[in-house]
């Protein structure tokens, strides 16, 4: 895996709908975050989960492929991908991606307060190598097809209502999304090495059957404003990437997430972290490998962030680490997955209060899609 440097694109915000609390803001600094000792201090020993975690905090398994969760009947999916958390009356659900194909699709984890598992079931079948995706505004799962002229399926956490393809937000090798709820649109990333950033924007916000598709466009430099342009032909009978002139490339789109007027994604072709700045229309560059040598992060991927306005980002390969950006620019290590080199780490969530973060180590052990693994990790996080 290539190595990968950040490059802090970002000051202290003010809150936001998307977290709750203080996150980053899109405004770029010339000087890269440097590495050192995070606000948790070292990594300890590997305990039993094989998790290298900072005092005081802990790990325990929620769920492995082809094996049932809990004590509930459902059967957790292989390769498990993208996530996120969602509020369930005095709880909440988990909702994990199946990156496989066919069938892959995804499911869902309901925990009581106290973190028990209460329930386990499927959100979405029949459906190929599901990656990423994204939390709607209006608490949906946005779940995306990572293959040529893929789709978005809008999901019910809670497993009640029918999934619904969603054809107007574009037919391409989709990865990840994130809602922008103050101009009312949804970024998208593609996984291709001469791929678009794309924005829907549907005709009634929290109604994905309708809307426009543009990309984005600007020169030929990492920096600067942008613009953007409808496709023409959102169906992909043509490339939507290839439909409208002077579109930018990025090699290869991975994770998506908006917080306070900046969406946040990464190239994963040429290990570089993007931020546009959705109210100044401002595309910068915020992460380059190429910039700091010897970085504690490697192999960035699937991003999130917390209420204190730190960043967590799972690598895939590297030394299989999430790390941490903080907001006075330290790059650190958070916990280390060990013995699993053959995998990658996906689907960083937290809980709804912040206090538990979930993820997944998508090939475990065995470095194939049948032993993935799903973690659970809490302790004293930040607020």
């Amino acid at each position: 895996m290539e190595r990968r440097t950040f490059l802090r694109g970002a000051v202290i915000g003010s809150s936001a709908a998307a977290f709750g609390g203080t996150l980053w803001r899109g405004a770029a600094f010339a000087d890269p975050a440097q590495p050192g000792t995070g606000p948790y201090g070292a990594l300890g020993t590997a305990d039993a989960n094989g998790i290298q975690l900072p005092a005081g905090f802990s790990s325990r398994v929620i769920a492995r492929s082809g094996q049932k969760v809990g004590s509930t009947s459902y059967t957790w999916h292989n390769a498990p991908d993208g996530g996120a958390c969602y509020a369930d009356g005095s709880g909440w659900i988990y909702v994990s991606n199946s990156e496989i194909s066919p069938s892959g699709g995804a499911g869902a984890v309901k925990f009581s307060a106290t973190g028990a598992i209460t329930g386990a079931y499927r959100i979405l079948s029949n459906t190929r190598t599901n990656c990423a995706g994204g939390k709607t505004p209006w608490n949906t799962w946005l779940s995306c097809e990572e293959v040529d002229r893929g789709y978005v399926y809008e999901t019910d956490p809670w497993g009640v209502k029918a999934a619904v393809r969603r054809d107007a937000m574009g037919r391409f090798k989709h990865e990840a999304a994130a809602a922008d709820p103050v101009r009312r649109t949804i970024y998208l990333t593609e996984d291709v090495s001469d791929g678009c950033f794309y924005r829907f924007t549907p005709t009634t916000w929290g109604d994905l059957s309708a809307g426009k598709l543009e990309v984005l466009k600007m020169g030929s430099g990492t920096s600067g404003p942008v613009t953007w342009a409808q496709v023409p032909d959102p169906s992909g009978a043509t490339a939507t990437r290839g439909q409208v002139s002077g579109a930018k490339r990025f090699n290869g789109g991975e994770g998506c997430y908006y917080a306070d007027d900046t969406c946040w994604f990464t190239t994963k072709g040429d290990n570089r972290v993007w931020q546009y700045n959705a109210a100044a229309s401002t595309l910068e560059l915020a992460y380059d490998d190429s910039l700091v040598s010897g970085p504690p992060l490697t192999g960035v991927d699937n991003v999130t962030g917390t209420a204190s306005g730190d960043l967590f980002i799972a690598e895939d390969g590297g030394n299989m680490e999430i790390c941490m950006i903080t907001p006075d620019e330290v790059v650190a290590p958070f916990l280390r997955i060990t013995g699993q080199s053959g995998s990658e780490i996906t689907g960083p969530a937290f809980s709804p209060d912040g206090t538990r973060l979930y993820f997944s180590s998508q090939r475990g052990t065995s470095g194939s899609s049948s032993g993935g693994i799903t973690y659970e990790v809490t302790g004293p996080f930040r607020s």
